[in-house]
């Protein structure tokens, strides 16, 4: 149902983008040769469409929970607009050749127009997952932790489309059950009967993944890993070190006049602290390897975590922190085949005995840590060990998906940071 709802977002959002074309055409210039100027301007908004529905896409606006009406929804929507027609510009200016035109007063008039159009259909499909018959009604079977937390985000979220019943009687489509319910055989008929009846089933880690794309890991037993996690998948890994390689040597060269002034700035800023930062961090199958960065901090010397006031760090190095160009060094590492582009953050060896308390989080260690994950985009950087269990929620989310698809949405939610403001 999620995909659906996206997918009829994604559709409007179209729909919406070519009717304001076609309204902004009569606008400007009337009935008079409106299919000579349709036909001019088709081609090249359609290909400046393209770049808007990216942009609408890293900014998370056609994520369920993000459709409906609130001021950070709408700040979030207005800036998405803004960074479109700014690109648009650019496009057009920079590539005359390609789109064949350079239109200003078309457009603004596109802009306010979508603007407007778009933030109706957006609250008013809204309005028809709330009240309307795309909502999914479900019965909780059973409590938990989790289950409390699904029904609260979903009471919260009503825009989402599921709608709790406390009876299966009460027109039930789907029922969330515990995961050892299904091994009883108590309830194993009449699980049964309920899939005759055209009532899904369907246990409450699942329905957990589903909703937030993270798992539960205190409900999770062993036996789930055993179940639902591939050690080895031997074609991904191969496409994914090739790629690693290439593009760290690509990225390598590109950056090099960077790091130079950045090498440079690090060490006027700060005459005791190293240019090139080194430290012990936990790789894959649980071995060390040494992490580069560049130096940010006066004194290494203090807590093992590290957050954006520290005063430990100098005014250079919480740019750099910021903008995450300290870690232009890690492309060595990732060349080396220590971390890869994307995975599980590689932490300090002494917060790993720290965080060896939490459950299950040694399987973070089965893949090799990355540069930016699921983890990093969803979460923000971890200063305690609760912080860590929440991020590790993500990590095993991304270890048992994990994928070239995921591994390029991950990529592409990554470069969102150029524009919006990180979690």
């Amino acid at each position: 149902m999620s995909k659906i709802k996206t997918f009829i977002l994604f559709i409007g959002d179209i729909a919406v983008l070519y009717g304001s074309l076609i309204l902004t055409m009569i606008l400007r210039y009337g009935p008079a040769d409106f299919d000579y100027r349709l036909f001019a301007h088709i081609k090249p908004f359609s290909l400046i469409f393209i770049f808007w529905l990216l942009i609408f896409y890293l900014a998370d606006l056609y994520e369920e929970k993000n459709l409906r009406l609130g001021i950070n929804i709408l700040q979030t929507f207005a800036f998405a607009i803004f960074i479109s027609v700014i690109g648009s510009i650019i496009l057009f200016y920079l590539f005359p050749s390609v789109f064949e035109l350079t239109p200003k007063t078309n457009l603004v008039i596109l802009t306010l127009v979508f603007g407007f159009i778009d933030l109706g259909w957006r609250f008013g499909l809204a309005k028809i997952f709330i009240s309307g018959g795309l909502k999914t009604r479900i019965v909780f079977m059973g409590d938990s932790p989790i289950t409390e937390e699904i029904k609260l985000y979903l009471q919260k979220n009503p825009q989402i489309g599921y709608e709790i019943v406390s009876k299966i009687e009460d027109g039930a489509d789907m029922v969330i059950i515990q995961p050892s319910a299904k091994n009883d055989p108590k309830f194993i008929d009449f699980f049964y009967g309920l899939l005759a009846a055209k009532i899904a089933v369907v246990d409450s880690i699942k329905f957990y993944e589903t909703i937030f794309q993270k798992l539960p890991i205190e409900e999770i037993e062993r036996g789930w890993f055993i179940e639902k996690i591939t050690t080895r998948r031997r074609a991904y890994e191969f496409v994914k070190r090739l790629t690693d390689v290439i593009f760290s040597i690509i990225l390598g060269i590109i950056f090099i006049p960077i790091g130079l002034v950045i090498a440079v700035l690090t060490k006027l800023s700060s005459r005791k602290g190293p240019i090139i930062f080194k430290q012990e961090r936990v790789g894959l199958n649980n071995k060390n390897f040494v992490l580069l960065k560049f130096g940010t901090m006066k004194a290494d010397k203090g807590p093992l975590w590290t957050n954006k006031n520290d005063d430990r760090l100098t005014l250079l190095g919480k740019f750099l922190n910021h903008t995450h160009l300290n870690e232009i060094p890690q492309l060595y590492n990732i060349f080396k085949g220590d971390i890869s582009f994307i995975g599980p953050r590689a932490e300090d060896k002494k917060l790993v005995e720290i965080y060896r308390q939490i459950p299950h989080y040694e399987i973070r260690h089965m893949i090799k840590p990355g540069l930016t994950g699921w983890a990093q985009l969803n979460y923000k950087a971890s200063a305690s060990v609760e912080e860590a269990k929440e991020k590790l929620k993500y990590d095993i989310y991304y270890i048992k998906n994990r994928s070239l698809m995921l591994d390029f949405i991950i990529f592409l939610k990554t470069t969102k940071y150029f524009f919006f403001s990180q979690k």
